[in-house]
């Protein structure tokens, strides 16, 4: 029997999640569900970066006593998938916050979270 990864493992269950979260965008009529169902894409999506981002073997990219300058571009994992994850989290946050903002005030002047309900800009 084949040994199963980490990153292997990690990239599965962030598929799982970004389809998950796909259906609750589709599928669902409340705006906060459609919200949570974008947060698990979101968040699928992280862990997929992280799990094709990862190198079995090799260390962080700091520079210290364990890493041998000299050998430093074989040892050390690159840094940019994990300052884009870092960077799409912050990004998806703000998204997200928007995105309830947008659902409280809709919530106030209309009284309703179903998407149904709101055809004032529709032909």
């Amino acid at each position: 029997m084949e040994h199963i990864s980490l990153s292997q493992i990690a990239i599965v269950a962030g598929i799982l999640l970004i389809l998950i979260g796909l259906w609750a965008i589709i599928s669902q009529r409340n705006i906060i569900k459609m919200i949570i169902g974008f947060s698990l894409f979101d968040t699928g999506i992280h862990i997929v970066m992280v799990g094709v981002g990862y190198v079995r073997g090799k260390t962080a990219p700091v520079l210290d006593e364990a890493v041998n300058v000299k050998e430093a571009a074989r040892q050390i994992v690159d840094p940019l998938p994990q300052a884009l994850v870092l960077t799409a989290i912050v990004i998806g946050l703000g998204i997200t916050a928007l995105m309830l903002a947008y659902a409280l005030r809709l919530y106030q002047k209309k009284k309703t979270l179903d998407v149904k309900k709101f055809n004032d800009l529709k032909w």
